[in-house]
């Protein structure tokens, strides 16, 4: 079966995110003074063909543990849907 999966990739919240300070900034100068923070991160989507849900999502974490995220400085979170 084919999965859908969707990995949200975000910094460490203790970490300093100099792309989401600098949105802060350039909203705050918009007149948007009530947003009071932005973090920025990726969201990427993968299709896998596997056996099962458990089976792709164990694959997802795999890929971003090797390669989609660093996990010195970035969490992930993975959700999967069949297609």
């Amino acid at each position: 079966m084919t999965y859908a999966v969707h990995i949200n990739v975000m910094p460490l919240k203790d970490l300093l995110d100099p792309q989401g300070k600098a949105v802060l900034s350039g909203l705050k100068n918009l007149g948007l003074k009530s947003i009071q923070d932005v973090r920025i991160g990726k969201h990427i989507t993968l299709q896998i063909e596997a056996a099962s849900e458990a089976e792709a999502r164990a694959l997802a974490e795999e890929a971003s543990k090797k390669l989609l995220a660093n996990q010195v400085m970035e969490q992930f979170d993975i959700t999967v849907h069949p297609l």
